[in-house]
Formats: structure tokens, C-alpha cells, sequence
């Protein structure tokens, strides 16, 4: 089963304050909008997505059909069959993508310990 690339999405109190301190950290604005409260922080593989005001807690994030640079892969799981192996597995899913589409489609599972990871897919 293949994700797609992954990123935290972490629920911010001070987009602003938050930006300033990734960019200490050596992350530089990668997507996003300041204005519409989330920007995609990058360094080198790693992304961590800032929500101000979008989402209670912070959700873990996995993107079928891309790598860590939003570049379409030229093979990889849609997230249809990632869903349908999770629920042939048993997991439960707290939103589902609707299994008659293609393209861009996503769905929720927590874990055990409730935390949410999403599986967004944009292609």
C-alpha cells in the first residue's frame, strides 16, 4: 500500500507566529495562502502544513499520487483501493471517499489513540 507523500497537518493558534518559528527551524513557505490562514512549510523531504482555525487537532496527512514536491507520480495507489484494503482489513473509517469516482478523493481513519490521519488524494 502506497501513501503518497506525507506531512503534518498541525492546527495553529498564530499562523504568523508559527511561520516565523518553522522558518527558524529552517522551513520555507512552500504552498499556501497567509491570508486564507494555512501555508506548507518545507524542508528538504519534510512538510509540515500550519491550519489556523481550520481543525481542532492536529492530523497526520498522506497525499496518493504525489511526492514530497507535489509532483504527480506516474504510478501510485488511488485512494479508492487504499480505502478499500483498510475496510477489507477491518479498520474503520471516519469518512469515506464515494468508491464510483476517480480523481481527487479523500477519507479519515483514527488510530488507536484518535488520532486522525487523512488520505488525500489530488489527482
Amino acid at each position: 500500500m502506497k501513501l503518497g507523500a506525507f506531512s503534518i497537518s498541525l492546527s495553529v493558534k498564530d499562523i504568523k507566529a508559527s511561520k516565523q518559528f518553522y522558518e527558524n527551524l529552517g522551513f520555507s513557505q512552500f504552498a499556501g495562502d497567509l491570508d486564507k490562514n494555512y501555508l506548507i512549510m518545507k524542508n528538504g523531504n519534510a512538510l509540515v502544513g500550519l491550519f489556523q482555525g481550520m481543525f481542532e487537532n492536529n492530523i497526520l496527512t498522506f497525499n496518493p499520487g504525489w511526492d514530497e514536491n507535489a509532483t504527480k507520480l506516474a504510478t501510485f495507489d488511488d485512494v479508492r483501493d487504499i480505502q478499500k484494503q483498510l475496510k477489507q482489513k477491518g479498520v474503520k473509517l471516519e469518512s469515506e471517499a464515494d468508491e464510483t469516482t476517480s480523481g481527487p478523493a479523500s477519507f479519515v481513519v483514527l488510530d488507536p489513540d484518535g488520532n486522525a490521519i487523512l488520505v488525500d488524494q489530488h489527482v
